[in-house]
């Protein structure tokens, strides 16, 4: 408990008749009745005062948060006692985190179950957790306020996004994929696998009409093909230094971790099947080959906790490793972010070693900071040369990516924000053309 402003303002009142003391003695025994009176006054607020302990406090939260994301928290209530309570509550959320509707009053009736909810968006993914809860209350008088704490620890875990799963099908659709008439959900149209008879409509290529099946409906029949099933995806994710750098308060990491879960859930919904590794200067996580799109939670519990770490990364180790742990034809997708033409040489010769048997698809993160700085206009003499040199960095790394495509490489250089509807996209490409 701490005494508050009213009592305190109580005692100064009291110390008037003391400073009257020092001219008229009598005005003494005056100050000494009055801080008396004062302190009993006190002492019967703290008295009357319900205690907190009778208000049980709990907490409702999911076991698994998404980063990045608001994440709804309900604390529940229900006050023992027999009179009304204004408390007032604060959490304390896993941090980082940003948080909304906290700390809160709410006003608890007589054995009554009551709830408040407030929202929480963690900024890390891992294992976090909900620590205590504090309450705090005005004694009946207004002269004390009252603390209590309740130890509410609870284990979460904070997945990436995966709340953007359900849309990824609306984002990854570009216009030339609609006038295809490609779907998501099944990619018709353009595959070699034959699929089902159906009535010919206006736009279906000549050579896909079904004759024996015409001639024997009187009308004409197209047959409906679906891209091929059953073809290996493997992620191969970068996790060294260079991922470490964030644009907007989101690492490089994050943002190709997002991808790789987002695309790996249309490949799953595709029939393919799906592998991740990640590797740093040595291989940090390595998820077996599954399928069905059930198992995109699968893959999420085995990656959620991964972070970046500040070591160089090996890439022919990462060749390597691929060699050993997979032979099977497969689109490896290459996350990475090159930080210079140094490090992208060095990239460039891991990447040759997996073309065969593989088909290589590299998807470079550009640096934003150094795609602003190219872009800006200068002021000074000094700008106009790091604009310059951004833009002679630029220009090297754009000409080391032309030859990785010239060397039968795919290549996939795209500004963060937008790297899981462009990789989406490339992925989709990839199958309706056939190549793997």
């Amino acid at each position: 408990m701490m005494p508050r402003l009213s009592l305190l303002s109580l005692f100064a009142a009291a110390m008037v008749p003391f400073a009257l003391g020092t001219i008229w003695p009598e005005w003494g025994q005056v100050g000494i009745l009055i801080c008396l009176l004062v302190f009993l006054f006190a002492l019967i607020d703290l008295v009357l005062t319900p205690s907190l302990l009778l208000i049980e406090v709990d907490r409702e939260v999911k076991d698994v948060l998404s980063v990045g994301t608001s994440n709804s928290v309900k604390l529940w209530f229900n006050n023992r006692g027999t009179v009304p309570l204004k408390i007032h509550v604060h959490d304390e959320p896993p941090m980082p985190c940003q948080y909304t509707n906290l700390p809160f009053d709410i006003e608890l009736f007589p054995n009554k179950h009551q709830y408040s909810i407030y929202h929480v968006e963690p900024h890390h993914r891992g294992k976090n957790r909900f620590r205590r809860v504090f309450l705090q209350m005005k004694s009946r008088f207004g002269l004390w306020t009252v603390y209590d704490e309740r130890d509410i620890h609870q284990e979460i875990r904070i997945y990436p996004d995966i709340q953007s799963v359900r849309g990824v099908e609306l984002l990854a659709r570009r216009n030339r994929l609609a006038e295809a008439g490609i779907k998501m959900s099944r990619l018709r149209g353009r595959g070699t696998d034959f699929d089902r008879l159906r009535e010919y409509r206006r736009g279906d290529e000549f050579r896909s009409i079904d004759w024996k099946a015409t001639s024997r409906h009187q009308e004409l029949i197209s047959r409906e093909y679906v891209v091929e099933k059953n073809q290996n995806i493997i992620f191969l994710l970068d996790c060294g230094r260079s991922m470490c750098n964030a644009d907007e308060g989101v690492t490089h990491f994050d943002r190709a971790l997002n991808a790789a879960i987002l695309l790996s859930y249309v490949a799953l919904r595709q029939g393919d099947t799906v592998s991740l590794m990640a590797c740093s200067n040595k291989v940090e996580c390595w998820v077996p080959p599954i399928r069905g799109a059930g198992s995109i939670q699968k893959l999420i519990r085995q990656v959620y906790d991964l972070e970046p770490i500040y070591e160089a990364s090996d890439y022919q180790l990462m060749s390597e490793q691929l060699q050993l742990r997979y032979r099977k034809r497969s689109l490896v997708v290459v996350l990475t972010h090159a930080l210079d033409e140094v490090h992208l040489e060095y990239l460039g010769k891991a990447l040759r070693m997996m073309r065969w048997p593989h088909l290589v698809l590299s998807a470079f993160l550009r640096n934003v900071p150094l795609e602003n700085r190219m872009n800006s206009i200068p002021e000074t003499d000094r700008e106009a040369f790091q604009i310059a040199a951004a833009a002679e960095i630029v220009s090297s790394q754009a000409t080391q990516i032309a030859a990785l495509q010239k060397s039968g490489l795919l290549v996939l250089d795209t500004l963060p924000e937008n790297l899981s509807v462009n990789l989406i996209s490339r992925y989709l490409d990839i199958k309706a053309r056939q190549l793997l």
